[in-house]
């Protein structure tokens, strides 16, 4: 009997082993416009959250980053370039395998749950506590001209620690390992209250790197100038998906923030924080708004309502290799892809409920020209420093990028002089119910201290073909004398100037050489010895 019981028992431990249910495997999540870190504070109780575009676009609570897995699908091999500020990666050549996929859709450290005046010094400590992998982690930022700047990692020359400025959001994020493998990395939150409490959390996050095979077999060269189209054709490209189309909306959290509004008439100079541009789509009337992340909730504002101002702050020299911008040691207005104190930083999306649920297919977004005194150029930077130039004012209008739905992107502003900038700008899209619709707003931005960003605001639609004009003409000049025009559409109109003056010119003096040859004639047949030479 003890015999045939221990044999049960057998056959029913045997059994409950058999029926329990194995492991679900952590669902894979893209990197791409994602909060890689998303740290929140309610009370006294911090958390640490990963949200994936979706879940960014509607205001989400998050993963818990331990039961989802990064890679390894939309990341980017590539080598160490040869550029001194990439030298914490590695020596030149040396492969790396970026969690982000190439220059658009770059990840983000978020802290805008975590209000202002709440911890001390307004900064929240985010550290490496440990990496379990088979290479070296790294983390860092890009701005400007392919320039990256090391935040944290497991190298013995990284920090472990960085300190990040409450309510905001640092873009331009880069994960990078450089050997294959699954890695675990534990990270850690931290402040103190203004109380002297001290608060924190931790999560452990989960990387899967596939095999490093990176195209190239050297260095990444310094960006290189882009090659010149054939005159007169539009500039097309696609910006690649930065994240999938969101699934069902999930319950929104207990805690989510207000719906954002929209203001009409309320006047805006903004020189600092996170903007967007972007189409909302109400019926079949489709416009395009500049959403102010400024404030929570955000608000949609007129185009017309705003001018963006790029403060002397911004000025830098154009570095070797990005002729694109000037000569080398030229000076430069640049906005930055990553967000930098200061420094206002705009980009571009479609992710308004209205159009990720009422429209089909990418956006199309078209530069129509661009009225300003110097050279403008809209780029990005990709992981490894290279520049991709999406819009450039020396080329000719209209220049056009698609933009997958659910997009939110950073790029490059530069500007090579100061002064008043209006840049004409068109959104394309079509309908769920397929009809296709467009508008053309001008965005307007006041470049340098010495430019009154108050008289930038005006009506121009900046709608007209020769670079940025209203129909009339040009753009709406109201608050300032005329602006000379950039752009293929100024340089061909000089030039068709100059054709029909030297036309004149010629005429005149096929005209004047008979007239003194039938004065030398008539003189002759009267006597005079004397003649005019012509």
């Amino acid at each position: 009997m003890r015999a045939g019981a221990a044999g049960l028992a057998l056959a029913v431990l045997a059994l409950a082993a058999g029926g329990a249910p194995a492991a679900a495997e952590p669902a894979e999540v893209t990197a791409a416009g994602a909060d890689l870190v998303s740290v929140a504070l309610k009370g006294d109780s911090m958390s640490l959250r990963l949200r994936d575009a979706a879940q960014v676009s509607r205001d989400a609570a998050g993963h818990d980053p331990a039961e989802v897995v990064l890679g390894p699908d939309g990341g980017l091999a590539g080598r160490v370039p040869a550029d001194k500020s990439f030298a914490f990666l590695g020596s030149p050549g040396h492969a790396v395998w970026s969690l982000s996929a190439g220059d658009s859709g770059f990840p983000t450290l978020d802290t805008t749950e975590v209000r202002p005046g709440v911890v001390t010094d307004d900064t929240v400590a985010l550290t490496v506590r440990s990496v379990e992998g088979p290479g070296t982690f790294t983390a860092y930022t890009l701005s400007g001209l392919g320039t990256a700047t090391p935040l944290f990692g497991s190298g013995p020359a990284l920090k472990r620690t960085v300190r990040l400025p409450v309510a905001t959001r640092a873009g331009g994020v880069v994960w990078a390992f450089d050997a294959a493998g699954d890695y675990q990395l534990t990270l850690t939150g931290s402040a103190s209250l203004r109380s002297g409490q001290k608060v924190s959390a931790e999560a452990t996050y989960r990387v899967r790197v596939p095999a490093i095979s990176p195209a190239d077999q050297a260095p990444l060269p310094a960006p290189a100038k882009q090659a010149p189209r054939p005159g007169g054709q539009s500039a097309a490209r696609a910006l690649a998906a930065p994240a999938a189309a969101p699934g069902p909306a999930a319950a929104p959290p207990a805690a989510a923030k207000a719906a954002a509004t929209t203001a009409t008439g309320a006047r805006q100079v903004i020189a600092d924080g996170h903007v967007d541009m972007g189409p909302q789509l109400s019926g079949d009337n489709w416009t395009i708004r500049i959403k102010d992340d400024r404030t929570s909730p955000p608000v949609w504002r007129e185009t017309d309502d705003v001018v963006l101002q790029v403060k002397d702050n911004a000025k830098i020299t154009v570095p070797a290799g990005a002729d694109f911008l000037g000569r080398q040691g030229d000076a430069v207005w640049l906005l930055p892809q990553s967000q930098q104190a200061g420094i206002v930083w705009p980009g571009w999306n479609t992710q308004h409920e209205s159009v990720v649920s009422g429209v089909k297919g990418n956006v199309t977004w078209i530069l129509k020209g661009v009225d300003g005194p110097g050279r403008f150029a809209l780029f990005l930077t990709g992981s490894f420093g290279k520049a991709d130039v999406l819009f450039d004012s020396a080329k000719a209008f209209p220049q056009q990028l698609s933009v997958p739905l659910n997009t939110h992107a950073h790029g490059n502003w530069a500007f090579s002089k100061p002064g008043r900038y209006r840049l004409s700008v068109q959104m394309n899209g079509t309908t769920s119910a397929g009809k296709a619709v467009t508008d053309t707003k001008t965005l307007t931005l006041a470049v340098g201290d010495s430019t009154d960003p108050n008289s930038g605001f005006g009506s121009g639609s900046g709608s007209g073909a020769d670079g940025g004009g209203n129909g009339d003409g040009g753009v709406d000049q109201s608050g300032g004398g005329p602006l000379p025009r950039t752009g293929a559409g100024w340089v061909l109109t000089a030039g068709a100037v100059g054709i029909v003056l030297v036309a004149v010119g010629v005429l005149l003096v096929v005209l004047g050489r008979r007239r003194r040859a039938g004065l030398a004639t008539a003189m002759s047949g009267g006597g005079s010895t004397s003649a005019l030479v012509p």
